[in-house]
């Protein structure tokens, strides 16, 4: 369905992270090696991404292949950044939102995709939005289940939780509403990342000498410290850590597992 990737850490130029390695996420547009559904990424992309001294990101998205767009190119060898959030995209349905419906979505700090598809969209779904105000509904970036779901989230954001929680809620709630559906998400502040595994790859690489984190729906070249994480979990990531939470409740008493690095 797409594939997307999140990094914080030193400042480093965009291509670092998307152009140039191996298998790099314009690589995974046309030849991903973990993808589970679909097989080609040429419906659009986006990258966001933030500057010194200001908290809110900027973005650079389009509607056709990353693989055709040199000004992309360009501004991922030169632009720098200490995190970013980009993805490729392949369209569940096809229709006319184009740009609008690539990712980054954003709102204020936060920049967030979605890799998956909701079972039996819109149908299934349409309960969910009672939770949502009007205005909200009308201002919906596009008309695809991705832009739903970034109601939901940022709904939760908006009122003081954060990124996990705010990922853990609508996952549960559309998982709920719509058995069988594909939720791989990914939310950024600039500083922390948090994401889920459900239904398709994620898979994330700390360093903590080098105090970065990359956390991506599959590894950008053979470096051995990529590790899997397991469906139906959520993570949350700062430079220097990675928690790991199973998305079904623990047993009472059993607390979440942490995955605790090296040099912590």
């Amino acid at each position: 369905m797409c594939r997307h990737l999140a990094y914080v850490g030193p400042e480093i130029p965009l291509g670092r992270l998307l152009t140039d390695p191996e298998h790099s996420l314009v690589r995974q547009s046309w030849e991903p090696r973990r993808q589970r559904y679909g097989t080609v990424n040429a419906d659009g992309f986006g990258v966001g991404w933030y500057a010194e001294g200001d908290p809110v990101p900027a973005r650079y998205r389009r509607a056709g292949p990353i693989w055709g767009d040199m000004t992309f190119a360009d501004l991922a060898r030169v632009v720098r950044s200490e995190a970013a959030l980009a993805a490729v995209r392949d369209a569940t349905d096809p229709g006319a939102d184009g740009e609008a419906a690539a990712a980054p979505f954003a709102s204020g700090p936060w920049l967030f995709s979605h890799n998956g598809a909701v079972r039996d969209w819109p149908d299934a779904v349409a309960p969910l939005t009672a939770g949502l105000p009007p205005q909200e509904l009308l201002s919906l970036a596009a008309r695809t289940d991705s832009a739903l779901i970034w109601a939901l989230v940022l709904r939760g954001l908006r009122e003081g939780r954060g990124l996990g929680e705010s990922l853990a809620g609508p996952v549960r709630a559309v998982a709920g509403a719509s058995p069988g559906s594909r939720l791989n998400l990914l939310l950024t502040d600039g500083s922390e990342i948090a994401a889920t595994a459900w239904g398709d790859s994620l898979w994330y690489l700390a360093d903590v000498p080098a105090q970065r984190t990359v956390v991506a729906s599959e590894p950008y070249d053979d470096d051995t410290r990529w590790r899997e994480v397991p469906d139906r979990t959520l993570l949350t990531a700062t430079r220097t850590r990675v928690d790991l939470t199973p998305l079904k409740a623990p047993p009472l008493g059993e607390s979440p597992h942490k995955e605790t690095k090296p040099g912590e």
